[in-house]
This record gives structure tokens, C-alpha cells and sequence, in this order.
């Protein structure tokens, strides 16, 4: 067995860690980050604040083929992980609505034309679908569509990465073919070394960060039960339910590396379309306003790297619960190091 060291606990860095670990190697995580905890502040792991929403037909308008055909085989991986894993995850996969005003049917319509396979309902079946949503709606179906709880899903890959040593607030300063260098001036060497760490990994990687918004509100028994999608000719704003009583809302997507919080407008202009299309949330409270900077490369695709002794994965944008099942399964059996799907079948 060989042994690994992963530079980055974000979620990419949590899954290498706990197929590596499954499959017997000896494996080192080091992270910048000082705890395993939840950070809301812009500076820890994206995963933590994102929505957790599968949703491969909707990321095809923007992302293309490729990031579909990616979200795809992650929505089969998803579930099997999840069932391998020690604690309890929330995952559904129950399909996603898009919704349209009917002032912006023209923007909806070219939207549409980039997502085959959405299907048009009736006024009636979106009504029985989602019975509280405002009246007037267009709306669409996304089938086979899911969504993931993200820090229950982050807790548990931690908790399941039996035998790796986790190593909290030490900073990576290169990642080089069987070497990491401190930014304490320490150095790990062994058989490889995986750079997960997003915006840490700069240079050589350009990457850049894109802001990314996100408003957790309280509501009991707001009634939404699977995610939903407006599209706006300025806005694709999502509304997620965490629970009966919580629901996220999100997210703006600012190029900007800004790591100051929410402001007025931002939040003014994520609730007033979120409440537009599910009224009931004129009497929520919120819970909290996140933000964080999502890690992407100039294509906006993701990176994967595999040499001798040394393997990259990074760029995951706004994809990364859509796309990580799929790309470390890419990456750590390109390598010969773990073959994903057979880990989680085996347990």
C-alpha cells in the first residue's frame, strides 16, 4: 500500500481521503483550516456553504454536455457512498423544478433549449407537485434530479476515513511528486501527494475566485418539498428545503474575490425573488447569510492532473457536490490507487 498525503479537507479532499483510506493506504490530510467544524466565513472549505443540489439537466445550460454526463454518473455514485458512510446523510433524488414568471417565458424558453429532457407541466400538475408555490407559475419538471445535505455529508466522510491522520491549521505552501512543503517551513515526502486545496493551490493553477451568496432561512412547515430553480432574465435563484422548517436560498455569483459579508442588495434581491415564487416566506426569519468563494479556472471546467507521484483535482466552480463523486473516481483509478465504485458497493 502506498503512502498519500492530500493537501486540502474541503470536499474533494474528504473523498480521496476516505477511498484511500478504505482501499488500505496510509493516509495524511493537511488542511489550513484550524478544526473539521463547519466555517461560514469565506475562508473555509465552499462546501460547507454551498446548497447541495444535484442537478445535472439544470447545470447543462451553462456547463455543457460535459458537466451533465459528470453530474450523471455523481448522481449513481452518490447514493452508495452515502450507504458506506457512518453517520446518517440526507440525499433525495426526488427531481428539481424549474419555474418562470410569466413576464419572463422568452428568457425561459431560450434557457430551456439547453436543457433537454426538462418537461413542460401543467398548470394543475405543477399544483399538485409543489401545492405551495404562487399561482401563476410556469413550471418544469427535471426528473432523476437530487440533493444532498452538505455539512451532515462533510461530517460523515470525516467520521469515515477510519485510519487516515488528519492534521488541522497547517497550511500547505507547494505540492510537488511525493512532496508537500509547509508554509511553516516543515516538508512530508512519501509515494503521492494530492493538491485539493481550491484557491490554496495558486500559483501554478490560475484560478480565480467567484463570490457566491446564500440566505438559510427558518419556516416551519413552509410545505416545498424538493428544490426549485427560477429562471429570470438576471437571476437563477434556487430555493432548497434542508428540512421542514429550514430552507436555503441562493446564490448570487459575483466575479469577485471579496470576502466581506451579504450585502443589502445581494440579500434584498436573493429573498424578494425567493419569496416571489413561494409566498409563505414573507414570514420567515433568517437564519443566517453565508458567502464564499468558489474555486474556477478560466474555462470554468474542472481540473484534473495525474503524474508520477503527484495528482491534482480542482475548478470545480459551482459543481463541486454535482461533480466530486465522478472526478475522484477519475482521478484515484486513472492513478491505480482505489477504484471508487467498488469501495462502496463492497460495504
Amino acid at each position: 500500500m502506498a503512502t498519500i498525503a492530500i493537501a486540502g479537507a474541503g470536499l474533494a479532499g474528504r473523498l480521496c481521503a476516505w477511498a484511500l483510506a478504505r482501499a488500505g493506504h496510509r493516509v495524511d490530510v493537511f488542511e489550513a483550516a484550524p478544526e473539521p467544524a463547519p466555517s461560514f466565513d469565506a475562508r473555509g472549505a465552499a462546501a460547507f456553504s454551498a446548497a447541495g443540489m444535484l442537478s445535472p439537466l439544470a447545470e447543462q445550460e451553462q456547463g455543457g454536455s460535459e458537466i451533465a454526463a459528470l453530474g450523471w454518473r455523481s448522481l449513481a455514485l452518490w447514493p452508495r457512498i452515502v450507504a458506506a458512510l457512518p453517520r446518517p446523510v440526507p440525499l433525495c433524488a426526488d427531481g428539481s423544478l424549474l419555474l418562470a414568471h410569466r413576464a419572463d417565458l422568452g428568457a425561459a424558453q431560450r434557457a430551456l433549449m439547453r436543457m433537454p429532457g426538462a418537461e413542460p407541466l401543467s398548470t394543475d400538475e405543477l399544483a399538485t407537485l409543489e401545492p405551495m408555490l404562487a399561482p401563476g407559475l410556469r413550471g418544469w419538471h427535471l426528473p432523476r434530479e437530487g440533493l444532498i445535505a452538505p455539512v451532515p455529508a462533510m461530517a460523515a466522510l470525516h467520521a469515515g476515513a477510519e485510519g487516515a491522520r488528519w492534521h488541522w491549521a497547517r497550511a500547505v505552501d507547494q505540492v510537488l511528486p511525493g512532496e508537500i512543503h509547509f508554509a511553516d517551513g516543515g516538508r512530508w515526502s512519501g509515494d503521492w501527494a494530492l493538491d485539493t486545496r481550491g484557491l490554496g493551490a495558486r500559483p501554478p493553477l490560475p484560478l480565480r475566485g467567484v463570490r457566491g451568496e446564500i440566505v438559510t432561512l427558518s419556516l416551519a412547515g413552509h410545505g416545498l418539498r424538493r428544490p426549485v430553480r427560477l429562471l429570470h432574465p438576471r437571476h437563477r435563484v434556487y430555493l432548497v428545503p434542508r428540512s421542514d422548517s429550514e430552507l436555503v436560498v441562493g446564490a448570487s455569483e459575483i466575479e469577485s474575490e471579496d470576502r466581506s459579508p451579504v450585502s443589502l442588495r445581494s440579500a434584498v434581491e436573493l429573498m424578494a425573488a425567493a419569496q416571489s415564487v413561494l409566498p409563505a416566506l414573507s414570514e420567515a426569519r433568517i437564519v443566517r447569510l453565508d458567502r464564499h468563494l468558489r474555486p474556477a479556472l478560466p474555462d470554468n471546467l474542472p481540473f484534473l492532473h495525474h503524474e508520477p507521484g503527484l495528482l491534482r483535482l480542482n475548478g470545480l466552480y459551482r459543481h463541486g457536490w454535482l461533480l466530486a463523486p465522478a472526478l475522484v473516481e477519475r482521478l484515484l483509478g486513472d492513478a491505480g490507487l482505489a477504484a471508487l465504485t467498488d469501495l462502496e458497493m463492497s460495504s
